[in-house]
């Protein structure tokens, strides 16, 4: 189990969490710094989950990268955006995250 890959795959879904949330804020890319955020945080998201992608599955990889991002977009937007959030959407990102965990914990 490569460790670095791992950190590097978190990196790569909380800079996805960044760019989603500076996307939405960049009102359609006519806002400069929320655009400018959106895509540098893009950009370092790609080159984390590359790096991670080279030692770890892409199934596996991809599927957790873009569970970090759900569940932490789902979160910042609830609380952040004031958004809101049935209990059967809670717990459906709940399932997400417990499968984001299981991919960690049963990966070889």
């Amino acid at each position: 189990m490569n460790s670095a890959a791992w950190m590097s795959l978190l990196i790569a879904g909380i800079f996805e969490v960044v760019w989603a949330l500076a996307m939405k804020q960049s009102n359609g890319f006519t806002k400069l710094w929320p655009s400018v955020i959106t895509f540098i945080s893009m950009w370092i998201s790609f080159a984390f989950l590359s790096y991670a992608l080279k030692s770890l599955p892409l199934g596996v990889g991809y599927a957790v990268w873009v569970g970090i991002g759900t569940v932490g977009i789902c979160l910042f937007s609830f609380v952040w955006l004031k958004e809101p959030l049935s209990f059967v959407q809670l717990g459906c990102i709940a399932l997400i995250l417990a499968g984001v965990i299981g991919l960690k914990l049963h990966s070889a």
